[in-house]
């Protein structure tokens, strides 16, 4: 998913001002979400696997308040449950990806030569499979799990995080501090952890939160389709592929995950996005 454009300038350029709103709004947003997967044990009304058979497919009142699924299972208190599967994919995704990437970027960037090109040939491989062919290929021969999983999401954005901080790391080569840096014949590492890295961070922190709402969309995906998380355990895209055979009798089944997975996509798409601007004030103008 590619955005405007960030030059270098702009990021060195830019000096503190107040955030904007939509990073103020997401950013709460985001937090209260997190709050509630955290703390989901006290804030459920129920277990996540308790049954109430005689209570099942029940809709929204005072005791279910986003009724009940086939089970008699709570659907609001598994909506809180899940929020906390959903999140720990998407960072753990987004941190596999950033942890591999952003070092291949470097070290590509900064070397370039037969380094750059056998980095960036192998990662447009991984590039070249749509991300859920990839993801799936690897899950249809191995066992599923959810650390595999977050494993596969994360391979897959690794080119794109990789890509990124090769551009930027290019950019920055010819700047003054680089080359001052290595007329006093500083070592390699210091130059990429010391300095090159420090000037990457507002590029991965938009990239990251980019990453983080694209893995939340894939596990969930992953999850419908049944190589994801696994019943019993909750899960919104578990939840939205176990609520296919009810949409007609039981909607709010689906309705109560959807509603959830769209918010937090939304409000880490605009942190994401916000956060964009913020760092390249350029970017607004374009």
């Amino acid at each position: 998913m590619a955005g405007p454009s960030i030059e270098i300038d702009d990021i060195v350029s830019v000096r503190w001002r107040g955030l904007p709103p939509r990073v103020v709004i997401a950013g709460a947003a985001l937090l209260l979400i997190v709050l509630v997967a955290t703390f989901a044990h006290w804030l459920a009304p129920f277990p996540a696997d308790q049954m109430h058979i005689r209570d099942r497919l029940t809709g929204p009142s005072l005791a279910y308040w986003a009724g009940t699924d086939e089970y008699g299972r709570d659907v609001f208190s598994r909506v809180l449950f899940g929020a906390r599967l959903s999140l720990l994919l998407g960072f753990a995704a987004t941190a596999i990806a950033l942890l591999l990437g952003v070092p291949l970027g470097l070290a590509a960037g900064y070397r370039r030569g037969w380094v750059d090109e056998l980095t960036m040939r192998g990662l447009d491989i991984v590039m070249s499979f749509p991300s859920l062919l990839f993801v799936l290929l690897i899950l249809g021969v191995l066992p599923v799990s959810p650390i595999l999983t977050a494993t596969a999401i994360g391979i897959v954005f690794v080119p794109h995080v990789a890509r990124l901080a090769r551009s930027v790391t290019l950019d920055l080569m010819s700047e003054d501090f680089i080359v001052a840096a290595r007329a006093r014949g500083e070592r390699a590492t210091y130059i990429l952890f010391r300095e090159l890295l420090p000037n990457l961070w507002p590029f991965i922190v938009v990239e990251g939160s980019l990453r983080f709402a694209f893995a939340i969309l894939l596990g969930a995906v992953l999850s419908f389709l049944g190589f994801g998380v696994q019943p019993p355990g909750a899960d919104w895209g578990l939840m939205l592929g176990s609520a296919r055979d009810f949409v007609d009798e039981a909607p709010w089944m689906a309705i109560a995950p959807g509603i959830a997975m769209s918010l937090t996509v939304i409000a880490v798409s605009l942190l994401g996005d916000g956060l964009r601007q913020y760092l390249n004030p350029a970017a607004g103008r374009s």
